[in-house]
């Protein structure tokens, strides 16, 4: 009897060591170690990739905003999870796309308004813009309805709008959207983009020096 309650004290004594050890270490010195790697390291990936604007954080470089004026450049559409979504402005509630098939009438008519809309808003007195212009990321959402890129056709489809309505040249501005053009990854992974909350902060820098 005395030998049962010893052994079971000394196998839970045992087991209470192991759980204060491993507690320690994966629980305290390893989040502490990966954290302080990443700081040193990867400082603004860890601290989320933020984007500063006079001194201030203004968003992440991974996620898109929605609410631009047309004086500015615009993003994808924000179709989160289909029409009934709770995510057409880029709130953080949920992500994902439209769940619509290529074939949906719903779908076709976001696309037909949407491409309708980017005529309009971008066709200005020197520069008449056709249907057939408009690239596909400036009708559709991207698969999560959060993406901070366009294309860089898109963005050049913006250019004379930008420029007339900031009272900028077209030349000024075609020179942020180069500027502000990232390349493939490696070279060859993916294609370019532009990541449109960068470049409005730029746009906005210029029209104020301007």
């Amino acid at each position: 009897m005395n030998n049962s309650v010893s052994n079971t004290a000394r196998l839970l004594w045992a087991a209470l060591r192991a759980l204060l050890v491993l507690t320690l270490v994966t629980g305290v010195i390893y989040p502490l170690a990966v954290t302080g790697v990443a700081q040193a390291l990867f400082n603004n990936k860890a601290n989320g990739s933020e984007i500063k604007a006079d001194g201030k954080v203004v968003g992440s470089s991974l996620i898109g905003q929605q609410g631009y004026s047309l004086d500015y450049f615009q993003g994808r559409p924000a179709n989160g999870l289909g029409t009934n979504s709770v995510n057409t402005q880029y709130k953080l509630i949920l992500s994902g796309a439209t769940n619509l098939s290529a074939d949906s009438k719903v779908l076709v008519k976001q696309v037909e308004d949407a491409k309708a809309a980017v005529v309009k808003n971008n066709s200005t007195a020197d520069y008449k813009i056709k249907p057939s212009q408009v690239p596909a990321d400036a009708v559709t959402s991207s698969g999560s309805g959060l993406d901070p890129d366009i294309s860089p056709a898109y963005a050049e489809l913006q250019v004379h709008r930008v420029a007339e309505r900031n009272h900028l040249s077209v030349t000024q501005v075609e020179k942020l959207v180069e500027d502000h053009t990232d390349g493939r990854t490696l070279g060859f992974i993916g294609e370019p983009t532009v990541n449109v909350l960068e470049l409005n902060i730029a746009l906005k820098s210029l029209v104020t020096k301007s």
